[in-house]
């Protein structure tokens, strides 16, 4: 009989691990990062290829490599890529931040560590996106903020946005978030702790490209340009990593966010370099390892027809 059961549980598994089925969500300071039906946990490699892939990749660029935008000890005197903290928002005190884009900015306060870490540091000459993302373990809430620095003692930032961690609430239309596509960021990111330290990546990835249209797909709620051509990628755009590419040769941190690329794909999110990948910085990445991702090329790439993931 003892036998038997064994028998069945194994097919049964075999059977589960056959579906595609969504695994949990990752966690951080216990919190799940999103539902695991979000669009960021969901995959995506058995979903068809949209009919104008070959036109936006290729608006995208088909030679560009791919580029690990994280990874360990600095570049210019910053951490490479994009910092969080973890907090206890009990305990940390609340802060007012006055926002360039106030109308669409989530008023807080927002629970600011004194060394919250920001994109960019610790150099003092960084004048990039300096964006700050902060979970609050007690409340399992995501605070975000773009271009966020302390002048005369006070918090100021270009946007800001809460999201709770344990709903798939989007962004009113039209908002923007600490990212231009309306977004959280630090769902996209490629982490190390609980992430690619357990040997896989179980979500969507964050990346950018130089030129995008007037336009947003879900689950992006915001756009960040004026051109309308057609041909050009609409922010939220899904893409995957072809199954036919072969990433057995790349080292091991490669493999791992590449895997992530062809089961869950990536969202666009942001105008920048084209097919640079979001990262959260930590002194486990090898730089020389994520260096390999740039044998992948945007023609490696295709889009995914996302529609049966809106709600």
């Amino acid at each position: 009989m003892k036998v038997a059961v064994i028998a069945v549980v194994a097919v049964l598994a075999f059977a589960t691990a056959g579906t595609g089925a969504t695994p949990a969500p990752p966690k951080l300071g216990g919190c799940q990062v999103f539902p695991a039906t979000n669009a960021w946990n969901q995959r995506v490699d058995r979903l068809p290829v949209a009919q104008s892939s070959a036109t936006l990749i290729a608006s995208i660029g088909l030679s560009n490599g791919v580029h690990a935008d994280f990874g360990s000890g600095l570049w210019d005197g910053s951490r490479i890529g994009i910092p969080y903290a973890v907090v206890h928002g009990k305990s940390t005190p609340k802060s007012r931040v006055s926002f360039e884009y106030a109308d669409e900015s989530d008023r807080g306060p927002y629970p600011i560590p004194a060394n919250v870490p920001i994109e960019g540091q610790p150099s003092s000459s960084n004048d990039g996106d300096r964006h700050a993302l902060i979970v609050d373990r007690d409340s399992c809430r995501l605070y975000e903020l773009y271009a966020l620095e302390r002048v005369g003692g006070r918090w100021q930032a270009g946007s800001g946005a809460i999201f709770d961690l344990r709903s798939n609430r989007l962004r009113p239309a039209g908002w923007t978030s600490a990212d231009a596509a309306g977004l959280p960021i630090l769902p996209g990111l490629a982490r190390w702790d609980g992430d690619a330290s357990t040997g896989v990546i179980r979500h969507a990835l964050r990346f950018t490209a130089e030129r995008t249209r007037r336009a947003y797909v879900y689950p992006a709620r915001h756009d960040a340009s004026s051109s309308t051509d057609a041909s050009l990628p609409p922010m939220g755009l899904r893409v995957r990593l072809k199954a036919s590419v072969d990433i057995s040769r790349l080292p091991r941190q490669a493999r791992i966010v590449a895997q992530a690329m062809k089961t869950y794909g990536m969202i666009l999110a942001d105008n920048g370099s084209s097919w640079y990948v979001s990262g959260a910085p930590s002194p486990h990445w090898s730089n020389v390892e994520l260096h390999a991702l740039g044998s992948l090329h945007g023609s490696d790439f295709e889009v995914v027809d996302t529609a049966s993931l809106r709600p």
